[in-house]
Order: structure tokens, then C-alpha cells, then sequence
């Protein structure tokens, strides 16, 4: 039975230069060893809900598409896109495309951004990814929508207060056990604008049964990942 081999990261962000931060998330794909690596809301950005659209090919993803090339990684990073959306990227090594657009917006959100009208769901090496951004989670339509039959993995990106770390955990947990899926939480340490001065971190993995495991401290720069087996089986840390 075919495993996969997921990581959760939390670099460093800093507002508006998507060079660096770019340069930052391939570093962590380096660092990752992983098949997958799952990056923060607008992580390329920060929580600048001003910052100009990412294009698809904006140059200044390079370093990412690179790293993504020289391990076969795909990553899922987070920027806003043509359309006004909140989106993730899924980079891998031939460049970036936009995979998934958020759907619930939340707090100053709607005054920019526009939601997305449908879930989505990767497919890599047979498994199937649902992918959330942020208040995505905390709505159980949601997850209902796209962990459809056969999908085996809910990835979400998320910037949230320090305070809110427990509300976090305590939807990856619901998650999990409600669907019977592994859960994979990407969340932002560090400030990363917008007000967002001291974020949660914590970023985790979880097994179906709602098990932790692996997880991240609440400092930025930290990546951590575990390999997954169908159903929770042969899950582990690494």
C-alpha cells in the first residue's frame, strides 16, 4: 500500500516581498524531504490584504519551482490571485498554477477578495488531497463538500492569533474523526501583517483517529512532517 510523505512548514514571512518569502518556502522544501509541503495562508504575501496578485508565472517563484524540481516536491503555498481571490498555488518543478480559491472569507476579507465557488481535490501518487484555506475549517459545509468518497486527506492553510491555537487544533481534530481523514494544518508563526503580530504556529498533522502526529512549536522557521498510510495505517512522524 502506497504511503505519502507530507510535511507542514511555517517560514518566516515578510510583507509583500514574495522574492524572499519565496526563497524561504524553497528552503524549506529542501529542509522537508517531503512528496507534499503545505505552506500558510498568502503565505508568499503575508497577511497583506493589499498585496498585489501573484501571477502564475511571476518570476519571482523560481527559487521555489527549483527546489520543488531537484526533490519532486509540490507545494501548496498561499498568495492572492487574478480574480481577487485568496488562493493556494500548487508549485511543483515545471512551474505554478492556481489550485484552490477560498470559498468562506472571514473578518476584512470581502471588502478585497471575492469567494471561491468550489472545493478542490489534488490527486498525488493515488492520493486524493481536499484543500481548505483558513475559515474553510471552521465550517462544516466545508469539509462536508470536499471530502467526498475516496479523499484521504483534508490540507489546510491558516493564519491565526496565538490566542486561537486551541480553536485550531480543535477543527483538525473534529475534522479527522468526523471524516475518517488524515488532517494537515500549515499555520503562519510570526507576524505576518494585517494585525496579525503573534500567530499560533503549532502547525501539526494528524492521523484519522484524531492522534497528533507531528507538530510544530509556535517560533517561525519550523517544518516537521510525518508519512502517511491509507485508512491511518503505517502513519508515523519523521
Amino acid at each position: 500500500m502506497r504511503t505519502l510523505r507530507i510535511a507542514v512548514a511555517q517560514p518566516a514571512c515578510s510583507a509583500y516581498d514574495v522574492a524572499a518569502n519565496a526563497a524561504r518556502h524553497a528552503a524549506a522544501v529542501r529542509a522537508a524531504g517531503a512528496r507534499v509541503v503545505v505552506f500558510p495562508e498568502l503565505s508568499l504575501t503575508g497577511y497583506e490584504l493589499d498585496a498585489p496578485v501573484v501571477a502564475e508565472d511571476d518570476p519571482r517563484l523560481a527559487a521555489l519551482v527549483a527546489a520543488c524540481a531537484d526533490t519532486g516536491t509540490l507545494a501548496l503555498a498561499g498568495a492572492p490571485v487574478r480574480g481577487d481571490h485568496i488562493a493556494t498555488l500548487a508549485v511543483d518543478g515545471t512551474g505554478a498554477r492556481v489550485a484552490y480559491r477560498k470559498m468562506f472569507l472571514g473578518g476584512e476579507e470581502p471588502g478585497r477578495f471575492s469567494p471561491g465557488d468550489s472545493p478542490t481535490v489534488l490527486h498525488v501518487d493515488g492520493w486524493r488531497l481536499g484543500l481548505a484555506i483558513c475559515k474553510d475549517t471552521g465550517v462544516p459545509e466545508h469539509a462536508a463538500r470536499t471530502l467526498t468518497p475516496g479523499v484521504d486527506v483534508y490540507v489546510a492553510s491558516m493564519v491565526d492569533m496565538a490566542r486561537d491555537a486551541a480553536v485550531q487544533d480543535e477543527r483538525a481534530r473534529r475534522i479527522a474523526t468526523t471524516h475518517g481523514v488524515h488532517v494537515a494544518v500549515a499555520s503562519c508563526a510570526g507576524p505576518t501583517g494585517g494585525g496579525f503580530t503573534r500567530t499560533a504556529g503549532r502547525s501539526a498533522i494528524w492521523s484519522p483517529d484524531g492522534t497528533v502526529l507531528a507538530r510544530a512549536g509556535t517560533g517561525p522557521g519550523e517544518v516537521v512532517g510525518a508519512v502517511l498510510g491509507h485508512g491511518g495505517y503505517g502513519s508515523r512522524a519523521v
